[in-house]
């Protein structure tokens, strides 16, 4: 049987250990890094950052597990999972957020309701009440 175009879509996508990107990414599946990524990431599915893995940049992803490092802010539409290695530099928006003893994290968090939404209303300026 024929693999559909949807599945090739959700493939995993890896950047190694040993291995260094400069410039943003933009997935439709899966990502992991064990590498370094410095850009933006914006993935529509999983984001699995390994304890080697290091990324400098904003972070956009339906799911997380973060076992590495971030400097920048993180937005997951669903859960975010930050493991005991976790080290986070930044602020991040998640609905749902799980933190095991030992991950370190500096900066705001903003959780719960629509992420879409926030994201959205955080970028119109805050033209006050009309009298």
């Amino acid at each position: 049987m024929a693999r559909s175009y949807e599945e090739e879509m959700n493939g995993l996508n890896i950047i190694g250990n040993g291995t260094s990107v400069t410039g943003d990414v933009n997935s439709s599946g899966d990502i992991r890094i064990d590498g370094k990524l410095q850009g933006n990431l914006n993935s529509k599915s999983k984001l699995v950052l390994g304890s080697t893995g290091k990324l400098i940049g904003e972070v956009f992803c339906k799911n997380a597990e973060i076992s590495g490092e971030i400097e920048g802010k993180i937005t997951v539409e669903e859960l975010l999972v930050l493991k005991a290695s976790a080290k986070i530099n930044g602020d991040i928006i998640a609905s749902k957020l799980s933190i095991e003893p030992g991950a370190v994290f500096t900066g705001t968090c903003n959780m719960g309701g629509n992420i879409k939404n926030q994201e959205l209303n955080s970028d119109i300026p805050d033209v006050g009440t009309k009298k």
